[in-house]
C-alpha cells in the first residue's frame, strides 16, 4: 500500500487510499504525477555554498534564490564533482566522476611540462587529461531527448572546442555555449561570443540568458509543441572578470559600510592569499544581478502556468573564489574555495524542487554530488535508467520521497595545481569522514565533518585504521577507471619557488587589501562608465 510521506492524519480526517489502481486522493499532499515533467535546471559559475542569503550570507541579497529554496528539497551536503568548472560540467552531463571520464582540470590549463610555462616551481608536473567530453558518451540532454523531451542549453558550456559544442551534445538549441569559460566580453553588451549575437548595448548577459530562457519555454507551449522540455540555464556569473551597474555597487557599497568593514580582509594559504570577509560590493552586484534573472526565468514559469509540472534544480559548478581569479567572495565557515580540496572548493548549493512531491523547505544532509542529477532526472522524467552511462550518480528520488539511500562513497581527483592555490590531490568522503590524499609528499589528512566543518583540525594519527580504510577505497576506485596522476618534476627549484611564495605574501597580499578598500572607497570608479550599463536598464 502507498503511504504518505507525511503524516496526514488530522482530528477530523485522515488519508483513504483506494487500493484499485492504488490512487491517492487529494487529501494527501503526496500528489501522483500524471506527466512526464519538464525541467528547468540552472547552473551557477564560481558561485559558492554562503553566496546567497537563505544559505547564510548576511552581505549577499539573493531573494528569488531564496524562494527557490522555500520549494526545493536542500541538500545541504551537496557537491560538485570537483574544485573547478570543465570537469563538474561534464559530470552533471555524464554522470561520472572526473577520474573516470578524464576530463579533470579546467579545459584550457596546461599540464605536464608546458605547465613550466606559468612560471610556477612546483614540485609536480600535473598529470595531462581528457580536453573535450567526447561524443561517444550518451548525455543527459541526449537521453531526454530519446525520451521525447526538447532540449534548449543558454550560457557556458566549457567542455570542449568547436565539435565538442551543446548542440554536438543533445541540445537542439545553443545560445552562448562555446569553447569560452569566462564571459570574454564582460557582462555587458557587447559579448564577444560566437555564439551568443550582439543586440543592445549595454545588455547585462545573465538577463540576457534568463530572458532567451524564458523566450524558449514560452514559445515551447505556444507552438503546441507535443512533450516536455529541459531548459539548461548555465550562467557565466559569477566568473570573474567580475562586473556590476553602479546602482548595485553603491547597494552593497553602503550595506559594506553599514555592517562595519574589516581592518584586513585576507589570510596567506599556502600559496595565495585566501579571502575571509564578504565585503565586495563589485561582486555583491553581480551575485543580485544573477538572482535578478533568476526571478524572470521562475516568474515566466508561473505566468505560463508551468509551475506545477517543472522540476527546477539549482546549483553550482565549484565553490566560491576565496582566491586567484578575481578573490572575490568568502566561504567561511567552509575552508578555502574554488581549486581547493578543502568543502569551500566542491559545496555547493543543492536544490531540487518537485512541486508534486511534499518537500517543500526541507533540508536533508545526506552527501549528494553533481553525478546524481542525471539519474535524478531521467527518473523523474520516467525515462529509463542508464546505469552504464551514469556509473557515478544515484537516483535521489527516494530521499525526495522522504526515503533513505545505502551509504556510499563520493571521490574526487583533482592531480593538478589550482590557479587559486589548490594542490595535487585526492580525496573520498565516506558518511562523515573525508579524507584527503596529496601527491607532493603522499601524505594523507583526515577530518570528521559533522565535528569539524572547517577542517581545522587534522585527525589522521588519532584515526590511523580508518585513514587505512578511506585511502584503499580511494585507490581501488581510481586504479580502476584508469586514473591520471602527476609525476615529479626533474627541474624542480625550492629556492625558485620560495622567492616566488615570499612575493606574494608581502607584494600580493597588499595589492589584494588595497584593492579590497578601492571597491569600498565612496569615489570608486572603475574607469569604463561602469562597463556601459548606463545605456540601458540591466
Amino acid at each position: 500500500m502507498i503511504m504518505c510521506m507525511k503524516s496526514c492524519y488530522s482530528a477530523t480526517s485522515v488519508c483513504i487510499f483506494l487500493l484499485a489502481g492504488l490512487l491517492v486522493l487529494p487529501g494527501c499532499n503526496q500528489q501522483k504525477q500524471k506527466d512526464a515533467p519538464n525541467i528547468l535546471f540552472i547552473l551557477a559559475d564560481d558561485f559558492g555554498y554562503h553566496d546567497m542569503s537563505s544559505m547564510g550570507s548576511a552581505y549577499y541579497e539573493t531573494p528569488n534564490l531564496d524562494r527557490l529554496a522555500e520549494r526545493s528539497m536542500v541538500f545541504t551536503d551537496g557537491y560538485a564533482a570537483c574544485q573547478v568548472c570543465s570537469p563538474s560540467r561534464a559530470s552533471i552531463m555524464t554522470g561520472q566522476f572526473p577520474a573516470r571520464h578524464g576530463i579533470t582540470d579546467w579545459i584550457g590549463a596546461r599540464s605536464g611540462e608546458a605547465w613550466r610555462e606559468n612560471g610556477r616551481y612546483s614540485k609536480l608536473l600535473p598529470a595531462d587529461y581528457v580536453h573535450r567530453l567526447d561524443t561517444a558518451y550518451v548525455t543527459l540532454p541526449e537521453a531526454l531527448r530519446e525520451a521525447g523531451y526538447a532540449t534548449f542549453f543558454a550560457g557556458k558550456w566549457h567542455l570542449g572546442p568547436e565539435g565538442s559544442w551543446p548542440q554536438d551534445h543533445g541540445f537542439d538549441i545553443n545560445i552562448g555555449g562555446w569553447d569560452a569559460g569566462s564571459p570574454h566580453g564582460g557582462y555587458f553588451d557587447p559579448y564577444n561570443n560566437p555564439s551568443l549575437e550582439n543586440r543592445e548595448p549595454g545588455e547585462n548577459l545573465s538577463m540576457r540568458l534568463a530572458r532567451e530562457t524564458a523566450g524558449f519555454m514560452e514559445d515551447h507551449l505556444n507552438a503546441g509543441k507535443p512533450g516536455p522540455f529541459l531548459a539548461f540555464l548555465s550562467f557565466y556569473a559569477v566568473h570573474g572578470p567580475i562586473q556590476t551597474t553602479e546602482e548595485k555597487w553603491q547597494k552593497y557599497r553602503d550595506k559594506a559600510d553599514s555592517l562595519g568593514i574589516a581592518e584586513s580582509g585576507f589570510e596567506m594559504g599556502k600559496y595565495l592569499p585566501i579571502r575571509q570577509v564578504q565585503d565586495n560590493p563589485v561582486y555583491a552586484g553581480l551575485v543580485e544581478q544573477m538572482d535578478d534573472a533568476i526571478g524572470l526565468v521562475l516568474d515566466k514559469l508561473k505566468e505560463l502556468g508551468l509551475e506545477d509540472n517543472t522540476v527546477v534544480v539549482f546549483t553550482s559548478d565549484n565553490g566560491g573564489v576565496a582566491a586567484g581569479d578575481a578573490f572575490a567572495t568568502s566561504n567561511r565557515p567552509l575552508r578555502a574555495g574554488k581549486g581547493y580540496q578543502f568543502e569551500g572548493g566542491v559545496r555547493e548549493p543543492y536544490f531540487i524542487s518537485v512541486p508534486w512531491l511534499d518537500h517543500q523547505g526541507e533540508q536533508n544532509s545526506v552527501p549528494v554530488s553533481g553525478t546524481d542529477f542525471y539519474p535524478t532526472l531521467l527518473e523523474l522524467a520516467r525515462a529509463a535508467p542508464r546505469p552504464g552511462q551514469h556509473a557515478d550518480g544515484m537516483s535521489l528520488v527516494p530521499l525526495l520521497r522522504g526515503e533513505s539511500l545505502p551509504e556510499r562513497a563520493l571521490v574526487w581527483h583533482y592531480p593538478h595545481y589550482g590557479n587559486q592555490g589548490g594542490e595535487p590531490s585526492s580525496f573520498i568522503r565516506r558518511g562523515d569522514w573525508k579524507l584527503i590524499h596529496y601527491y607532493e609528499d603522499g601524505r594523507n589528512e583526515l577530518y570528521n565533518l559533522a565535528q569539524d566543518i572547517s577542517e581545522a583540525t587534522d585527525i589522521s594519527s588519532v584515526h590511523p585504521n580508518r585513514v587505512a580504510e578511506l585511502q584503499l577505497e580511494l585507490f581501488g576506485f581510481l586504479d580502476g577507471v584508469g586514473a591520471r596522476f602527476p609525476v615529479l618534476d626533474t627541474e624542480y627549484d625550492p629556492e625558485k619557488e620560495a622567492a616566488r611564495l615570499e612575493t606574494i605574501r608581502t607584494k600580493r597580499m597588499k595589492q589584494l587589501e588595497q584593492q579590497r578598500l578601492h571597491f569600498l572607497s565612496e569615489d570608486y570608479d572603475p574607469g569604463n562608465d561602469w562597463w556601459g550599463s548606463n545605456i540601458t536598464n540591466d
